[in-house]
């Protein structure tokens, strides 16, 4: 791992939160991934209660998709995967995070029509177990394809 301390590394070096130091560097990527996970649902959530005022909840949804998704390749860019990538590699890495978060969009919706529409399960029940499945999905494409160089050991 970098030498340099981030800002998490340095909260977590302040007393009181020193004695769960060891835990966050050995956990930190995965810590940080469900932190800005939430933080990229907040984003998703309210971007999408503010734009359906004006533009109706269909278009509301992909602009809440776009700026939630984009929020979440910034904050895991720098702070999740720690990504050192330059020029026009940065683009690469950028259309990767947006397909591989395509993918699981598909892989959401399907679970939803399947289990929802088709077998006429509980809806919030299978969202719930889907957007794990998209968490978990999100993590391993970020770590394996889209950050492979810049990861956080």
């Amino acid at each position: 791992m970098n030498d340099k301390k981030d800002v998490f590394d340095r909260i977590m070096s302040l007393p009181g939160l020193r004695l769960f130091y060891e835990p966050y560097t050995k956990y930190k990527a995965v810590l940080l991934y469900v932190f800005f996970g939430g933080c990229t649902t907040i984003v998703s959530i309210g971007s999408f209660i503010l734009f359906n005022i004006i533009l109706g909840e269909l278009l509301s949804n992909v602009v809440s998709w776009v700026l939630a998704v984009t929020f979440a390749y910034i904050t895991n860019r720098i702070w999740v995967f720690c990504s050192k990538a330059k020029g026009k590699v940065v683009f690469k890495e950028m259309l990767s995070f947006y397909s591989g978060r395509l993918i699981t969009l598909i892989l959401e919706e399907v679970l939803l029509f399947v289990f929802v529409i088709l077998l006429q399960l509980n809806a919030v029940v299978i969202k719930i177990i889907a957007q794990f499945v998209v968490l978990v999905s999100n993590y391993f494409i970020s770590k394996l394809i889209t950050f492979k160089e810049g990861i956080v050991k």
